[in-house]
Parts: structure tokens; sequence; C-alpha cells
């Protein structure tokens, strides 16, 4: 009898560790490293090694299945692990895998954040070569680390603000890496509004002498933004404090054009290098881009409306929606566009194993 009982104990011992197991692996985590990259050397002060947050999806150390990847670059003034910390990305993840909007995959973010909070994902020869760095060493990388399925059908790139315009110009810069694109309220597609010469962003920024006003907090973001994207776009190691060129100055009240400026941009904004790359764009698998219609960076809708004008110009097929909300709202809620929007795209398009 005894001997019986302590069978039985034993029984329930492992049925409740097999239990135990179960629900740990029902919850993806992310992984951390370090990613050095001769790409990122520069002369601009940019830290050449970053950090790279992956997220395993639940199983995966228990298998050995191989999964799609997304890459997702985060938005001015943020990081990897601010997503991970302010916005819950991994218990997003986890969610919407065990409601099944997406299968399991692995899903990578890489700190972007710069001296002056943005590195824009564009190749420069002040701050590094952010593009090369971001579709070239990132995802050998994770190739190389993880059970990915090393397929450009199978990677796919979004992001938000900032990551959004990241992940339009290195979804025509690389259609060989990635295969579908999705942008939630792209930043800086085109210069109009608070980011044309109606704003104040280059008066601002014109005044400002020191990178320690430019940064604090948020009254000068715009200021902030358009010297961040001088210095990926046009940058002078010539010209201190913030070595860069910016399109408009002012005289007193008078607007000064720099066209040679305006050109060095336009070469760099999505909205104008949509001519240049038409191919590239028909050759992705899909491509979504949606906004809010109330977006506090006047800027983002109208130049998104166009972006999707140029691509339906060009006959090239993609989605775009305008919906009722702002820049930072309905993103990363239960009911937002990450969780129930860019998921389940993802799921559709990319190829799983």
């Amino acid at each position: 009898m005894q001997n019986r009982m302590k069978r039985l104990l034993v029984i329930l011992f492992v049925i409740q560790l097999t239990f135990l197991a179960q629900g740990q692996s029902q919850e993806g985590k992310f992984i951390y490293g370090q990613l050095y990259s001769a790409a990122l050397e520069n002369i601009g002060g940019e830290a050449p090694t970053r950090r790279v947050s992956v997220y395993l999806p639940p199983d995966y150390d228990t298998s050995t299945d191989t999964y799609p990847v997304i890459y997702y670059l985060h938005g001015i003034t943020q990081s990897d692990s601010s997503l991970i910390a302010e916005n819950k990305i991994d218990k997003m993840l986890n969610k919407a895998i065990a409601e099944g909007k997406i299968r399991p995959l692995i899903f990578v973010m890489c700190d972007q954040y710069t001296l002056y909070r943005g590195s824009f994902y564009t190749n420069s020869s002040l701050t590094g070569k952010w593009s090369d760095f971001t579709a070239k060493d990132l995802v050998g990388y994770v190739d190389e680390k993880y059970r990915t399925i090393s397929d450009r059908e199978s990677r796919g790139i979004a992001g938000h603000s900032m990551g959004g315009h990241g992940a339009i110009k290195l979804g025509m810069l690389f259609p060989e890496v990635f295969s579908s694109v999705y942008a939630l309220s792209p930043y800086v597609l085109g210069l109009e509004k608070d980011y044309g010469t109606e704003g104040d962003a280059y008066r601002q920024a014109q005044s400002i002498k020191s990178r320690d006003t430019l940064i604090n907090g948020f009254k000068f973001l715009n200021a902030n933004a358009v010297v961040a994207v001088g210095r990926a776009f046009s940058p002078n190691p010539n010209k201190p404090p913030f070595y860069a060129d910016l399109p408009y100055t002012y005289k007193g009240d008078s607007l000064v054009v720099d066209q040679k400026v305006v050109d060095l941009w336009n070469k760099n904004l999505p909205n104008e290098m949509v001519k240049d790359y038409v191919d590239h764009l028909k050759s992705l698998k899909a491509i979504k881009l949606d906004w809010g219609r109330d977006d506090f960076f006047t800027h983002i809708p109208p130049t998104s409306k166009t972006f999707s004008e140029k691509l339906k110009a060009f006959e090239i097929d993609h989605f775009a929606e305008e919906y009722n909300g702002s820049h930072l709202d309905k993103i990363y809620t239960d009911d937002g566009r990450f969780m129930n929007d860019l998921l389940p795209f993802f799921n559709t398009y990319l190829k799983f194993e």
C-alpha cells in the first residue's frame, strides 16, 4: 500500500511538472545581444555596436521548427528597449500568437537611437551606413544565430513613425532581402506642412546652438527631427554645431531655399524615390501603409496620401488606409493597428514553414 502511494505521488509530481512546462512554453521571450558593424564606423560620434532584441516564439526551445522574421523599426526618440518596456511588444506578440492573429515567428528590433535620437535608417557619410547595417548585417546576424527561414519570402519589414519611413525606404532599396512592407504613420515621406516651409522646424533649428537644448524633451522635436534628417541626408562635417546642411534657412523673416540641399534630400525622401524604384516596388509581394487623420505631425496624412497616389500612378499594388486616430493612439493597444492589422498582414503575406 505504501509503495503504491509513493508511485502515485511520483506520477502526480511528473504530471504537475508537465503542465508547468506546457504553461511556460505558451509564452515567447526576447533574447538580447550586441552586434558590431563595420558599416556603422563613422565620424559623427555614433556607436558602431548596437543592441539587438530578438523575440523567439513559444516552443522555440523545444522544437526544431524554422520561422519567418519581421524586422521592426522604432520611431525617433525611441529604441528597441523602450518599445518593450513602454509598449509591451513581447506581451502583444504572445497574445497575437495565442489568439491566432499570427502564427509563431521571430520578431527583431535593433537600437537605432542616435545622438540626435534617430538614424532615419539611411546611409550617411557622417553617422554611418544604417540602411546597409539593417538590411545586410542585422539580417545576416539573425539568420546565422537563430532558426530563421532565410528567404526573402519569409522576411517582412515594418515600423512606426520614423520606423515607417525606414520600412518603406528599405523595402524599396532591398527587395531581394524583404518581400513585404508595412508602415504605420510613416514619418517624413516628403516635405509638407510642419516639415515644409509652413512649419517652424527650420527656423528653430537655425536659432538653437546646442545639442542639449535640441534633444531636451519634446519642445523642439520637429527641429530635432530636421537636424537628424540633415545629418543623414546632407551631412556637412565643416558646419558646427550640428554638422548638417538644411534645405531651408532664414535671413530675418525671408526664407532662403538651398536647392542643392533640397536635391540631396529628395534623393532620400520616399515620395521622391518612388520614380527611381518602380521595378523594386513592383517586385515586393505586399505593401501597406496607414495613418491617423488627426496626426499631430501634420505632414503625415498628406505625405502618406501622396505616396499612395504615386504608387497607384505607377500601377504598384498596395494597401493604404486612413483611420480615425492620431500618431500614438490606436497603435500598441489591444484594439490597435499593431495587433489587429500589422500582424495579420504578415500572417497572410509571409511564407511560413
